[in-house]
């Protein structure tokens, strides 16, 4: 009983550091530019066929999230963020910013029942809630996890991750069949659990060698002296969109955020373009011609080749050489998509892979018992209110678009006849 007891309540997440980089490069624009501005970010599960409250006892989840809570940031951790060289550039964070991160808590959450399931959110200035985000999904997710396997016999359990372990080695072998191909770790905020998600990053820098580019998670990169990787993320223009007071600055929002994002990170790689926020289409279409001169695109929705050629085709209309920019892949990949895709744009333009959930919680087919309970679920953590009102996202997929429906149709109609 004692030992069951002490793995059910083994904390999740040990450092605020365990989460993704560019949610520290955005938070230090934030605290910079918005420091008052209140933002409420919800738990948004994608999974309709699942209820959460199913799995996950509330206890133990409220457990989970009161001991993230009751985490600072070490003296170490600043020091090595302070410190740390990121794509070749140092003190990236100004000591300001890491004089009040000293100090830095996760704010309070709401945790309620609503129609079976359950409905987290988080609220206050943005500076605070925006750091929610990712150890809320990756305590979720690992309760999901340690609710499925806690039934299983050692046996079981033995089988269960060597059959995991296997089937990602399997992809690591065709993977380096690819040749120069990047690869980097985008599996945080979904992952089966810290451990497994260590144990594969450790799996591709042994297996794939220089084709790995690192990880996006803080505390790996400094753990295992790998490149920490990220830039930006769709709640940036989120948020600053809710605040638009005309058509003109709200068409403009994502060009705004793209000004700002520059003035604090002067280096090519940091500028990556997020064009999906509100669409593509529309963000190709009226963006200025200084931004053809960016570095490249991360492709976080739609399908992936049909984006990369509308990318390519804008870039060459803008004169841009395609084969000297990037694409940075990051939206549900699987080995057969990663395969695909290099394969139809090797030697066209850069690519880089982001390997998200099929990376750090494909456990699909490998419980002895085939309990769908271990497979990976959808679950995002988005800004839906701004200073009371709705905030909204669009992507390039319909399913991924979040918001007060009302609020989407509004912006679907905007954005679509600029």
């Amino acid at each position: 009983m004692s030992e069951h007891f002490c793995f059910h309540h083994d904390p999740i997440i040990e450092s605020l550091l365990d989460t993704d980089f560019y949610k520290i490069l955005m938070l230090q624009m934030i605290w910079g530019l918005y420091p008052q501005i209140h933002v409420t970010f919800s738990l948004i599960n994608r999974t309709k066929t699942v209820r959460l409250s199913d799995d996950i006892e509330e206890k133990e989840l409220r457990v989970q999230l009161d001991q993230a809570r009751s985490l600072r940031f070490t003296k170490q951790e600043i020091a090595w963020l302070g410190s740390h060289t990121f794509y070749g550039h140092q003190n990236i964070f100004s000591q300001k910013f890491l004089n009040w991160l000293q100090d830095f808590q996760l704010p309070e959450y709401e945790l309620e029942l609503h129609n079976g399931d359950y409905r987290l959110r988080f609220y206050g200035l943005w500076t605070y809630t925006t750091m929610w985000e990712i150890p809320a999904l990756a305590i979720i997710n690992e309760l999901r996890s340690r609710s499925a396997i806690k039934k299983l016999s050692r046996f079981s359990l033995d089988l269960l991750y060597a059959r995991a372990k296997t089937k990602l080695w399997n992809k690591v072998e065709r993977i380096k069949k690819l040749p120069d191909i990047k690869i980097s770790d985008f599996g945080t905020r979904r992952r089966h659990s810290f451990l497994w998600q260590r144990w594969c990053i450790e799996a591709l820098k042994k297996g794939l060698k220089h084709s790995f580019s690192g990880t996006s998670n803080l505390l790996l990169a400094m753990k295992t002296n790998l490149p920490a990787l990220g830039t930006n993320a769709h709640e940036l223009s989120m948020v600053i969109a809710t605040l638009a007071t005309t058509n003109e600055e709200l068409l403009n929002t994502p060009y705004k955020v793209m000004k700002n994002w520059s003035h604090y990170y002067d280096g090519k790689d940091f500028r990556i373009i997020l064009p999906d926020v509100f669409g593509t289409v529309s963000f190709l279409k009226n963006a200025p011609d200084w931004i053809a001169e960016w570095t490249g695109f991360r492709q976080d929705s739609g399908i992936p080749i049909e984006e990369g050629e509308r990318i390519i085709s804008w870039l060459k209309n803008k004169g841009q050489d395609p084969s000297e920019k990037l694409i940075i892949f990051s939206d549900a990949l699987d080995i057969d998509s990663i395969e695909t895709t290099y394969q139809h744009f090797k030697k066209r333009i850069c690519m880089n892979f982001g390997w998200g959930t099929n990376l750090t919680n494909d456990f699909k087919n490998c419980s002895p018992q085939n309990t769908s309970k271990i497979e990976a679920l959808s679950l995002v953590c988005k800004p839906t209110e701004v200073n009371q009102r709705p905030a909204v996202k669009l992507s390039d997929n319909p399913e991924k678009a979040t918001g007060d429906p009302k609020e989407i149709k509004r912006y679907m109609h905007f954005f679509q006849n600029q």
